[in-house]
């Protein structure tokens, strides 16, 4: 999830080639007249060698001294992070996430010159809904995981057989087994015709998006784009932030007075991320291949730089392991480390180099929000009507943080039936 200076601020596929130039602003049909358009079954197969490497370059690592405060107002507690990684490098094995996977239906097939990964789970009901998902960073295609079976097969989880998804869920360009761009214009409004691009190759004419943190802006760009076939979007990071308060929030102005309770409260956690956690987004905005070579090279510093934002983000009150198990968290980073994606998903910022909840333009294809209680800031209803001519359903969720799908799968797949049951 991009931000700008705070206010006072990888399949490992080879070969393949993204376009150049004025390329990055061709139709999604242009792009995909240049593709191989097969698709084509995935499985993943790490070398042994190259987890027992990581594992090697985990034992060796040289450890920063233990920070000389009491809270975690300098980073990531040693202690904290020390006991992951002795994990990571003893009791952790990779191969019960990758058998989980190898499980699943997975593709891969060229979009736009790349190789992209995807998994795609059709339901068994008649007339289910296709839906494409799309996560963010530092997530991965992981997250979605647990919610695959509760879209897919609503009736063993709560629901009905006409709330039910045929779900594809594809890896960002540059992120786990997708090809990663080599050069510059895989931005989310590249991403975002690429995905139509997907979802008509696979034979859905009329399909819905769902995102969070990249996965929003991406859904976002969709629907700013209409692009072929797109009915509608669900999001659970909304950019609704008005230019108004983006600028006050930019200059560190204080609130304005005629805020209800609600924007004032949005408004207050904003200002307090800009103000204390919002350097990893600067840094990875302006120099993602300065930060990369850390992120690629080091799997604890790698590591470090992830589970900071995994640890404020899930709603645990700081601790991800109340919500998260330490294996669901180290398959993620894992994920990142043996791809070699560090530095390719860290681009993304670059790429798009604004800030994601500010407000870019107004959107009028059907809108659906779900706001949960652990997210960066709780986006207030009054400005989602600002943003969304035909907002059809906004609802405040009652658990869950930026990680909804990864974190609350249950309540985020009772979110996404009850956002789109309108249109089906």
């Amino acid at each position: 999830m991009s931000t700008p200076l705070p206010p006072a601020t990888r399949r490992n596929v080879l070969g393949g080639a993204a376009a150049i130039g004025a390329a990055s602003l061709l139709s999604s049909k242009a792009l995909a007249a240049a593709d191989d358009t097969a698709v084509r079954p995935f499985k993943v197969a790490i070398p042994d060698s190259a987890v027992a490497a990581m594992r090697r370059r985990i034992l060796d690592t040289r450890w920063a001294d233990k920070e000389p405060v009491t809270d975690d107002s300098q980073g990531v507690q040693r202690t904290k992070l020390e006991s992951l990684i002795q994990y990571w490098a003893g009791g952790y094995d990779w191969r019960k996430v990758e058998a989980r996977l190898n499980a699943l239906p997975m593709y891969m097939t060229q979009v736009g010159g790349l190789d992209i990964q995807f998994i795609h789970v059709r339901s068994r009901h008649e007339h289910a809904m296709p839906m494409v998902l799309t996560h963010g960073w530092p997530g991965s295609i992981l997250e979605f995981l647990k919610a695959i079976d509760p879209l897919t097969n609503p009736t063993a989880h709560g629901g009905r057989a006409e709330d039910a998804f045929h779900v594809v869920i594809p890896s960002i360009p540059g992120f786990g087994f997708s090809e990663k761009p080599r050069t510059p214009g895989w931005g989310s409004d590249r991403i975002g015709r690429a995905w139509s691009t997907l979802m008509l190759r696979l034979g859905y004419p009329r399909y819905v998006s769902q995102g969070g943190d990249c996965g929003s802006v991406i859904s976002q760009r969709m629907a700013l784009q209409k692009v072929p076939g797109l009915l509608a979007i669900h999001l659970n990071m909304p950019a609704v932030v008005p230019a108004n308060i983006a600028k006050i929030l930019a200059a560190g102005d204080p609130a304005p007075a005629d805020l209800s309770a609600k924007e004032r409260g949005a408004f207050d956690q904003l200002e307090a991320f800009y103000r204390d956690n919002a350097g990893y987004a600067a840094m990875m905005n302006t120099r993602p291949q300065t930060i990369g070579y850390s992120l690629v090279d080091s799997p604890v510093g790698m590591a470090a730089w992830m589970y900071e934002k995994i640890g404020q983000w899930v709603y645990g009150g700081g601790d991800p392991l109340s919500i998260l198990t330490r294996d669901e968290i180290l398959d993620d980073i894992s994920l990142y480390w043996l791809t070699g994606t560090g530095a390719s998903a860290a681009r993304i910022y670059w790429e798009d180099h604004s800030n994601n909840f500010n407000a870019r333009g107004v959107i009028t294809l059907p809108v659906a929000i779900s706001v949960f209680p652990g997210e960066i800031f709780r986006a207030p209803k009054s400005w989602a009507q600002r943003c969304y001519t035909d907002l059809i359903y906004f609802n405040e969720a009652s658990n869950g943080g930026h990680f909804a799908a990864w974190e609350q799968p249950q309540l985020f797949a009772e979110e996404v039936r009850a956002a789109f049951r309108t249109l089906r």
